[in-house]
């Protein structure tokens, strides 16, 4: 093989991964984040961040692999997918699966440093994330099994420095999975006449002419969980300053959905990444300030 074939090959396989679309990890990595943060009091250990930083990222990766393998028959079909490399010839199928193999074993490998409660409960979150791409094929709400895989690095922090699941775990459990459950239904908003097509199912269809409503009622209740949290926990002002940039952003998104169109859905779902961020840089200010 030459060396611009071989530069070929690894773009394709970068572009398996999604590392030139960050998006999706930043989306895991928020949340997990919160938690670590929250779990720590404010002071978590460096080796503990890295530890959830690197295997976030790596799982992220692994994920986008096994889901393009699960989709295989279906991305070519997908005007926002077909150009994604597995889709266009350019890989294997077999490839996907060990690309995607290789990296949850990496991913693992960093959990080791963790104690066992977390090495158990990444094992559930490999299986539910491993699960997610076939719902489509058979839940009306395929969205909620994704609220969930994105959701476990919360109890998974917890349990790594807590070794227990406090109540304000499963809070901050249920604001992310109402969060992903909103961006994601944004996301699926884009592919809905493509999804029809091809009989995949998703929330945007399944709800109908209620997407939008749903989308913001599922904000709302984010946000409401998330300042019940805040209350009971005693966070000071900066947490509350970053939860209200983040319910500021997700107005600015009902004006970017309302409309249905996919540029704007898209739009609003990518700019999900900085209502995470508001929030996490909330809670690190509240705990330093």
């Amino acid at each position: 093989m030459d060396f611009a074939a071989a530069l070929k090959r690894i773009d394709a396989y970068e572009r398996l991964i999604r590392l030139d679309k960050p998006i999706g990890a930043l989306l895991l990595l928020w949340p997990t984040l919160w938690a670590v943060w929250i779990a720590a009091g404010g002071h978590p250990r460096p080796e503990v961040v890295m530890v959830f930083v690197m295997g976030t990222i790596l799982m992220r990766s692994a994920g986008c692999a096994i889901n393009d393998w699960a989709d295989r028959d279906f991305d070519g079909k997908v005007a926002r997918t077909r150009e994604r490399p597995l889709a266009a010839g350019e890989i294997a199928p077999y490839e996907a699966l060990a690309v995607g193999a290789a990296l949850a074993a990496c991913a693992f490998c960093f959990v080791l440093f963790l104690n066992w409660y977390a090495i158990l409960l990444s094992v559930a979150a490999l299986a539910i994330a491993a699960a997610y791409p076939f719902s489509k094929r058979f839940l009306p709400l395929p969205q909620l099994g994704l609220s969930v895989a994105f959701s476990f690095g919360i109890p998974m922090a917890f349990a790594a420095i807590r070794n227990e699941l406090p109540w304000e775990c499963w809070v901050l459990f249920a604001a992310n999975a109402c969060y992903a459950f909103a961006y994601d239904t944004e996301y699926a908003m884009v592919d809905r006449e493509d999804d029809l097509n091809i009989g995949i199912r998703s929330s945007a269809i399944t709800l109908g002419r209620y997407d939008v409503a749903a989308v913001m009622g599922s904000y709302v209740a984010m946000v409401a969980l998330l300042a019940w949290l805040g209350v009971a926990l005693k966070l000071s002002w900066p947490y509350y300053t970053g939860l209200a940039l983040a319910g500021a952003m997700m107005g600015y998104h009902y004006a970017l959905i309302r409309g249905r169109s996919r540029e704007g859905c898209f739009r609003a779902f990518r700019h999900n990444n900085w209502v995470g961020l508001a929030i996490f840089a909330g809670i690190v200010a509240s705990y330093y300030l």
